[in-house]
């Protein structure tokens, strides 16, 4: 399968042949426009309206059953809404062909790592991204796929695993894998689910450093990135979206909206925020003790 390869996402950018300028997109990536999802007396989410631009990297914060991973599935198409309207790259997702939309979107998950086969070569995991499977079989892959995904590994610093089988890897070594897996088709919008969760200190600042760079690559897909904590939001991300109980509680450009108000009210307990240059840190305003 032959695909236009990526210019290298991080460091200096190399054209392998052409390379879609994502600058010049203009119509939103994903609209969301009054979306209710509810399953069976659960509202998973609530009368949620919110925009993603291109060039835009947007974080998700909130508590565990906020709503978050399922605010992600319905931007990634994984789910459609009970009721509202959603919008993903300019086509109504009750109108487009997923087969043709997916491909566009990148997606690392837990629930989709869960899905990866321990025994896959890891350069098969990344490869298989491009027919939307995740174990090699019968389709077909041109050079160019191959040295793609070996280009996407390098530029990660997984050059050491290609030839590693997936189960045997760290956690951390697997984040990257994924991250490499998502950005294989070249899509217009990368989104990801928590992605530092379960690494040590150590592993969830190398990757937080590592999406940094992807955040300041000008070719880089729009990003959306889902986490509990105001620890994981990586260096150049510029929006933030709180929710809380399924619904929106503030969204915009972090610096104005990722205060100690604000949160508090995100996760109903007094929280302060402080900001060293483009990282966060939040502790509790009062603490009692027994």
């Amino acid at each position: 399968m032959s695909r236009p390869p990526l210019a290298a996402t991080f460091g200096t950018l190399r054209d392998v042949t052409a390379v879609a300028d994502l600058s010049l997109l203009t119509e939103p990536l994903a609209r969301l426009e009054h979306v209710q999802v509810v399953r069976g007396d659960a509202v998973l989410l609530r009368d949620v309206s919110w925009q993603v631009n291109p060039g835009e990297r947007w974080v998700v914060l909130g508590a565990n059953g906020a709503g978050k991973t399922t605010l992600l599935q319905v931007a990634a198409g994984s789910i459609r809404p009970s009721s509202g309207r959603v919008e993903l790259l300019g086509e109504a997702l009750d109108d487009t062909d997923l087969d043709d939309l997916l491909p566009r979107i990148g997606l690392a998950s837990a629930a989709l790592a869960d899905r990866l086969p321990p025994d896959e070569r890891v350069l098969d995991v990344v490869l298989t991204a491009s027919y939307a499977t995740v174990r090699r079989g019968a389709e077909r892959y041109d050079a160019i796929d191959e040295d793609r995904a070996r280009d996407l590994l390098l530029q990660l610093g997984c050059r050491a695993l290609v030839e590693r089988r997936f189960g045997s890897l760290s956690e951390g070594e697997r984040k990257r894998v994924q991250l490499a897996r998502a950005l294989m088709t070249d899509p217009e919008l990368l989104l990801l689910d928590e992605p530092a969760a379960g690494l040590d200190l150590g592993g969830r600042e190398a990757l937080l450093h590592m999406l940094g760079r992807l955040a300041q690559d000008p070719q880089a897909p729009a990003l959306v990135l889902v986490s509990h904590h105001v620890e994981e939001v990586p260096a150049g991300f510029t929006h933030v979206l709180l929710l809380r109980d399924g619904c929106v509680v503030a969204a915009g450009p972090i610096r104005e909206v990722l205060r100690s108000s604000a949160v508090s009210t995100c996760f109903g307990m007094p929280l302060l925020v402080f900001r060293r240059g483009d990282r966060y840190t939040a502790r509790a305003a009062l603490l009692r003790l027994p």
